[in-house]
């Protein structure tokens, strides 16, 4: 068995991979702020790290899997106001805000799902953990790395700093933070400019709130994933996973708060995946180009030639290794939906057959190929969970495939013992590993082409003001799980609720 070498982001090295307690693994993944939609920079983190968790479990560890939703204040100092996004989200859309959230969360579940994702471990809410967080931030402060200051509480980077590490994680100097923090909501009451905050004031207007010993507020949004990963993995934990945008502020400071509350550096592997562009660019509301995953997967939104099916933005992500960009276009998704089908159609065929019992190769150079390029399978994925390279070596397998599906070689030209195996590591790779599976691509192109005629019928009405008909057709499609929104140049959206 190969051994498991992982990219540390803090020591920006390749490392062999050694659980805290033999068997078991931790592993921490930041999980969505569920005050909008999940969009398609979602999809890499929570595929990348469902891939961690299925190779971790393969190799037979014990995966204690903790994905948690932000659900309170989402408070980010660094790049933009404060703002509590549920609240707002809540107040433009004339909803509860944890009507808001369970709306969003349904959503997350549901798309994590089509994406064949397996569902973690334990998925704490912030807003479930308020007590454990108020616990943290006391015991910062009776340490002397907090302070309060007018019903807010902030941690004291400065103070850290002079005796820790700070900013090896997003390799950022402290003399440089304060030269590009922004004049932000509240800088006047910190004691420096980077001190970040663990605890917030509620204004009066302030619709999400709770009681604590410093008066009404809120939590800062970084306290919260400490709180959450040191209940449920311990002061110490194998691997914490996100996207790279996370390193600084959220991952930096969790290192901080977690490391002066339990004594102990919080984690001992940090991974990050890359970012994904679109076009070659950042994706971005300034851009107009941020894709919601019921977009991606109904094919309205301007960028989008067409629909696409979540295997094939599965297969798309886990054909770039996760630490490289990943650049988005029509053509290199529809390049990805020729590229699963042509895996996908000769793996499923070959799952289908019945093997002869026995029997030596007839071709003992191709017997042996198929089995080096079996063993490659682990190799690749044991160094740095390398995915690209998985599939390339499943590429050279495919062919083998569809000489045998196509009756140009007998299945006897492989040994009985290499035909079992490359079913079963087939089987193993390309499903249970990569969690790719077949996907009725025929009833998804037909259930477009059926919304679309309704929606053209509806318009129809609405041209007539024939309001029942308008009414009942949107109301049936939701009853079906259809939702229609009306856009205000006059068109019509939808998507799967």
């Amino acid at each position: 068995m190969s051994t498991l070498k992982i990219y540390n982001s803090y020591s920006r090295e390749k490392e062999e991979f050694q659980s805290i307690t033999p068997g078991h693994v931790g592993m921490y993944v930041c999980g969505p702020t569920v005050s909008g939609e999940s969009h398609l920079g979602h999809a890499r983190p929570y595929i990348t790290f469902d891939v961690v968790y299925r190779y971790l479990t393969h190799l037979g560890y014990k995966v204690r899997y903790v994905r948690n939703i932000t659900d309170a204040g989402h408070f980010e100092e660094e790049g933009r106001a404060a703002e509590d996004k549920i609240s707002k989200k809540a107040v433009l859309e004339k909803l509860e805000p944890m009507e808001l959230v369970q709306k969003y969360t349904n959503l997350f579940h549901w798309a994590m799902e089509r994406f064949n994702n397996i569902p973690p471990s334990i998925e704490p809410t912030a807003t479930g953990h308020i007590v454990e967080q108020i616990g943290m931030i006391q015991e910062l402060i009776r340490q002397d790395y907090a302070y309060e200051v007018n019903g807010s509480v902030y941690f004291d980077v400065k103070k850290y700093a002079a005796g820790h590490d700070y900013g090896k994680l997003s390799g950022r100097v402290l003399d440089e933070l304060l030269n590009t923090t922004r004049e932000l909501e509240g800088q006047e009451e910190k004691r420096n400019k980077e001190d970040f905050a663990l605890w917030k004031a509620a204004p009066p207007e302030h619709i999400m709130r709770w009681q604590s010993p410093w008066g009404e507020g809120f939590p800062g949004w970084h306290i919260e994933c400490s709180a959450m990963a040191t209940k449920y993995l311990g002061t110490q934990f194998d691997i914490h996973g996100g996207g790279m945008d996370l390193q600084f502020p959220h991952h930096e400071s969790e290192i901080a708060q977690s490391t002066i509350c339990n004594h102990v550096p919080p984690v001992r592997y940090w991974m990050h995946n890359n970012m994904i562009t679109i076009n070659g660019r950042k994706m971005g509301k300034s851009y107009n180009n941020v894709i919601k995953l019921t977009e991606l997967f109904s094919g309205n939104h301007p960028e989008l030639e067409k629909a696409y099916a979540p295997m094939t933005v599965r297969f798309f992500i886990l054909q770039t290794h996760y630490r490289s960009t990943l650049d988005f276009s029509n053509d290199a998704l529809q390049a990805a939906e020729k590229g699963l089908k042509r895996l996908m159609e000769p793996h499923t065929w070959f799952q289908g057959i019945t093997l002869p019992a026995a029997g030596a190769a007839s071709d003992a150079e191709l017997d042996q190929k198929i089995r080096n390029l079996l063993a490659e399978l682990e190799a690749f994925m044991s160094d740095d969970f390398n995915t690209a390279r998985v599939l390339a070596s499943l590429f050279e397998i495919v062919p083998v495939l569809n000489s045998f599906k196509d009756k140009v070689l007998p299945l006897e030209t492989l040994s009985a013992e290499t035909l079992s195996l490359l079913q079963s590591q087939l089987k193993l790779f390309v499903e249970d590993i990569l969690g790719l599976r077949q996907e009725d691509d025929a009833a998804s192109g037909k259930l477009k082409s059926v919304i679309d005629i309704l929606i053209d019928l509806r318009k129809e009405a609405r041209a007539n003001k024939d309001w029942k008909t308008s009414d009942r057709i949107r109301n049936q499609l939701a009853e079906a799980g259809i939702q229609l929104k009306d856009e205000k140049d006059g068109g019509m959206s939808w998507a799967l609720a």
